[in-house]
């Protein structure tokens, strides 16, 4: 007893001794590294059991909320147009990531304060941008859902957010300076593709499961573009002419875009289930319900245990123990010294010797009868 409390307090290490059993193929299973279980394999296409790729289109509306010229303007909506394309990849039942490509144009209006507004009018300008970013999608419903709700779900509850580039034309036309100008720097904008364009954007989806090949949804994105010049209302935030100073219409600095669509996502794959409409949680409750409803009787040790070492077959991690040998939790013999000789078969347990010298040290003669070691 005092033996094993200092071992266990000074060589910690020999606690992990069947950690250090080599192995000459760790794609073999079991092995040390597949945590005592004889259930595992390689994970690879072949072995998923879920689809988790997906192709998503879609289009609808596109508004310019919060700039100096907006769609909502007086008691008119000016709408707009927007579609998008994405490749979807799930991460997990909660997470996925998404590459997007959206192109669209939206229409808005505004007038200057004073004199100069008077004069020009109400301005039109269009927006016309092309997108690309990445977006990673938080699925509520699987995140909140209920596990002791066994009910088929056709609904999911998603949140959006991420990050892109972006590119796009403005125009802006008024019954004063642009009559004279047009399609010219202030008032005509080309910003191309660039780091200069990166933008945010967040929304959230009501997906409905209409087959297993087909996800209808809802989704509305917010668009921060952090571009003064987003809305149409030219390059330059003061140009010193109360006639084109359209970006001081209000105290924004960046122009935002809302967009409402309805779109398709196509699941990738061979199985019957997307991972986005799978709950770990909810299988893992529905089958202990399952299991403790269940009258017949559970087996422990379906597998036996041939070697007679205390631990079933099941997750034993070395089917043929020796007889007699002590084992740890996984079934593997005892090698307290490490010295690749069993403690069964070593006349010198707490000293690592060479299998030839039945595990003692070389320089030590061993009594095979006795067990007793003698220097030579």
């Amino acid at each position: 007893m005092k033996l094993g409390l200092f071992l266990a307090f000074f060589l910690p290490i020999a606690f992990y001794a069947q950690d250090g059993t080599s192995i000459a193929d760790n794609q073999k299973y079991p092995n040390t590294f597949s945590n005592g279980s004889a259930n595992v394999y390689n994970f690879n296409n072949s072995s998923r059991k879920f689809n988790d790729w997906a192709i998503s289109v879609g289009g609808g509306a596109a508004l310019m909320a919060k700039a100096d010229l907006t769609s909502f303007y007086g008691d008119e909506v000016n709408w707009g147009w927007n579609a998008y394309v994405s490749l979807d990849k799930q991460i997990t039942h909660t997470f996925g990531l998404g590459l997007q490509y959206q192109m669209g144009e939206s229409n808005q209006r505004g007038q200057l304060p004073g004199a100069e507004g008077v004069k020009a009018g109400v301005a039109d300008a269009w927006t016309k941008y092309q997108q690309v970013s990445l977006l990673g999608d938080i699925n509520f419903s699987n995140l909140l859902r209920r596990v002791d709700n066994n009910s088929v779900f056709r609904w999911a509850l998603h949140g959006y957010a991420g990050v892109g580039i972006q590119g796009y034309e403005t125009l802006l036309l008024d019954q004063d300076i642009s009559n004279y100008n047009p399609r010219t720097f202030p008032l005509a904008v080309d910003q191309k593709f660039g780091i200069n364009s990166f933008f945010y954007q967040g929304g959230l989806g009501l997906k409905y499961k209409a087959s297993k090949l087909i996800d209808l949804e809802l989704r509305t994105m917010y668009i921060m573009s952090g571009d003064e010049e987003f809305d149409g209302g030219g390059d330059r935030r003061d140009t010193n002419s109360p006639r084109i100073n359209y970006n001081l219409i209000n105290d924004s600095y960046s122009d935002d875009l809302l967009t409402v669509n309805l779109g398709l996502s196509f699941k990738l794959g061979k199985h019957d289930t997307h991972l986005a409409w799978h709950d770990p949680l909810h299988e893992a409750y529905s089958r202990t319900t399952t299991l403790e409803n269940t009258p017949d009787e559970f087996i422990v040790c379906e597998k036996g245990d041939n070697d007679n070492d205390g631990v079933c077959d099941d997750w034993d991690r070395q089917l043929d123990t020796p007889a007699g040998a002590r084992v740890d939790g996984a079934g593997v013999a005892l090698d307290m010294d490490l010295d690749g000789v069993i403690d069964l078969y070593d006349q010198c347990v707490t000293v690592p010797g060479p299998v030839e010298n039945n595990g003692c040290p070389s320089g030590a003669a061993v009594n095979v009868n006795t067990g007793n070691t003698t220097g030579q």
